[in-house]
């Protein structure tokens, strides 16, 4: 295999592996590059309706041995590799050191599926891209909806403090049977459903603190055409036919249903209700194709989808044998037409998981028409990161997507992670059983900091969780109201009294071996590796054993007592503790605010800080050492009140 370089004019030789067409080597072949001097990285592809460069390969020394090979920013385009006469198939490694597919079969692909490589925007900035399901606009949003919500938005806020250009994506996803029902049972057009509902999602995160980069609502006018585009390219390339299907399907998934995944009664086990059958002639894609490309995916990937529990359900579905799916339907007017046939609409999954590739889209800086060849996403923050979702739509994300995807000549996410789901005392939450957790309600009687906080801390992401009232209440007093918000206030009223609100000394100067010192310098290298890995648990414990280190300090040194004595000595150990846990504070206020945002703020501001702007503080501001000699604090006042307990009928 012979391509050029997409950037110097030379080229590069591949040679070809005896392994199977479509297969992963699983060792590397002799790779030589020609022409390149010693250590000089070499772009290059075969020009395809003049697409850029797709790989890079690099070496030790003229002719010698490839050292890498690895994606250049694109994937999946043709890269004009050429068969032997026995049909072997060539291949490269890909970023991640896995080992990327040369198809010989006459589709001339070379395409990594491992996404391994670290995205960069065109400024050269990493980013970061971390996306929420986008919800269903058949009803006003729940718990359900919050807790992914909150958890990606704290995942995209330590990003940021990283230094990283995030791209936090959420939304509505608007098209569905579903929908025009819920819309004629409230006497309003889907139109004006969809548009009541979607203001209420964005409501609630505007009371959550969730600060999303995109909101893309399936109804834009730039969404559907980018949808449109889509399904026609993978029409081109003979993955969706015409056949005739009967079967189950259950309106609340938008799914047909195997009778192996239904309860007695052809009940849906999710939903709780009778599927309806249908009997249509619909547009198929052909999931089947990709059979042995998502083995694969698995195979080399094992970390695609989180946590391991959801991955082997997956992994159990795939081996299981993959059918195609319906991705049209000819009874449902509430929905994108079918670019090939208008007399059908998109299938809203085929529709709706588009979404997150438009909606890094958006208008144009110049304020023109958004684009809408889902391709150009790769310029803004595409593949994403991490998609965040429930179990319950992992197989439309862990399954149909990266196919999809693979189809549409796209990048593939890097990871899918499945949350659990939430109960309320025990039991399933439901309207018959009167025991719904409304968010805004919760929200409005005890503050996003204490919703976001017990939410992320004290359920481990990925598992299903329960909320209980008491619980709630009696650990956000404990780790909030008591072990920050007293402890601070306690420390700056003793500031105030005995030294005149302003700091007697750097923090850098306490000695490295102080207690609080110390437990800071030891719990912070832990927190970036559980924000990374979604264990929000853990990392919430980290932080949180600073300020209860902290507040058990400060009870066995007795600074009050301290500052009473005429030892200079006495002052002075007085005057290190205040500053030592007042630097603590600082550091918590930092590692936590990715959780509790309004908290750290004010944190900043008793400080004589400022206000907590993201643009000006970075990760790298939990060192030790950032409080002044002579800085002035603010009047001391609580920053986080003690929650009390409320009646149930305020929160159902």
């Amino acid at each position: 295999m012979r391509a050029n370089c997409g950037r110097s004019g030379h080229s590069v030789k591949l040679a070809s592996s005896s392994l199977r067409t479509h297969g992963y080597g699983s060792v590397a072949v002799n790779r030589k590059v020609g022409e390149n001097r010693a250590g000089k990285e070499v772009f290059f592809s075969s020009w395809r309706k003049q697409q850029p460069v797709l790989w890079r390969a690099s070496a030790a020394r003229s002719g010698s041995d490839v050292a890498s090979i690895s994606r250049s920013g694109w994937y999946g385009r043709d890269c004009g590799s050429q068969s032997s006469a026995s049909g072997s198939a060539s291949f490269g490694l890909c970023g991640g050191g896995r080992v990327a597919r040369g198809c010989c079969s006459g589709q001339n692909t070379l395409r990594c599926l491992c996404s391994a490589t670290t995205t960069a925007d065109q400024g050269g900035q990493e980013t970061f891209t971390v996306t929420t399901p986008l919800y269903y606009a058949n009803a006003s949003p729940h718990m359900g909806s919050a807790y992914p919500t909150m958890a990606a938005d704290a995942l995209a806020r330590y990003h940021r403090l990283r230094g990283r250009n995030v791209r936090f994506v959420t939304g509505t996803d608007e098209h569905g049977e579903k929908i025009a029902l819920s819309a004629e049972g409230r006497g309003l057009s889907p139109d004006e459903h969809v548009e009541k509902i979607s203001n209420e999602f964005r409501e609630l995160w505007t009371r959550l603190d969730i600060q999303y980069d995109s909101y893309v609502r399936t109804t834009q006018d730039s969404h559907k055409e980018l949808v449109s585009r889509a399904i026609e390219r993978v029409w081109e390339k003979g993955d969706i036919y015409k056949s005739r299907y009967e079967g189950h399907y259950c309106i609340g998934c938008e799914e047909y249903k195997a009778d192996s995944d239904l309860l007695e009664g052809n009940v849906c086990p999710i939903h709780q209700t009778e599927c309806v059958v249908k009997d249509e002639e619909n547009y198929f894609f052909r999931l089947s194709k990709y059979q042995k490309d998502l083995e694969e995916l698995f195979e080399n990937n094992p970390e695609f989808v989180m946590p391991e529990a959801r991955r082997n359900e997956v992994v159990g579905w795939v081996k299981s044998g993959l059918k195609d799916f319906s991705i049209s339907r000819g009874a449902v007017e509430w929905g994108i037409k079918f670019p090939t046939d208008p007399s059908q609409t998109v299938y809203v999954w085929f529709d709706a998981l588009f979404g997150y590739v438009s909606a890094l889209l958006g208008a144009s800086e110049e304020g023109g028409p958004a684009e809408t060849d889902a391709r150009e996403a790769t310029k803004s923050g595409w593949p994403a990161d991490v998609h965040i979702i429930g179990k319950d739509i992992l197989r439309f994300h862990a399954v149909y997507w990266p196919a999809m995807l693979m189809a549409a000549d796209m990048p593939l996410p890097k990871q899918v992670f499945g949350h659990g789901f939430l109960t309320k005392d025990g039991l399933k939450m439901g309207k018959s059983l009167g025991n719904v957790l409304e968010p805004t309600a919760l929200v409005s009687e005890y503050g996003s900091d204490a919703v976001r906080y017990y939410f992320l801390k004290e359920i481990n992401f990925g598992q299903d969780g329960n909320f209980e009232e008491e619980r709630f209440v009696n650990i956000v007093n404990a780790n909030l109201a008591n072990d920050i918000g007293n402890c601070l206030n306690r420390t700056l009223t003793l500031l105030k009294k005995n030294c005149a609100s302003a700091l007697p000394l750097d923090s850098a100067s306490v000695p490295v071996d102080h207690p609080v010192r110390e437990v800071c310098e030891r719990q912070i290298p832990l927190v970036p590796n559980r924000y990374e890995s979604l264990d929000f648990a853990q990392a919430s414990e980290a932080i949180l054993a600073i300020s209860g280190r902290s507040n058990q300090y400060l009870e066995e040194s007795a600074p009050w007592t301290l500052f009473k004595s005429e030892e200079k000595e006495d002052r002075a150990k007085a005057e290190e503790t205040l500053v030592s846990i007042m630097e603590a504070l600082r550091i918590v206020a930092i590692a936590i605010s990715p959780i509790t945002p309004r908290l750290s703020g004010k944190i900043y501001t008793q400080l004589g800080l400022g206000e907590f702007d993201p643009e000006n503080v970075s990760w790298e501001d939990t060192a030790w050492g950032g409080l002044r000699s002579g800085q002035k604090i603010a009047k001391p006042k609580p920053v986080f009140a003690r929650l009390e307990m409320k009646t149930e009928e305020v929160l159902a």
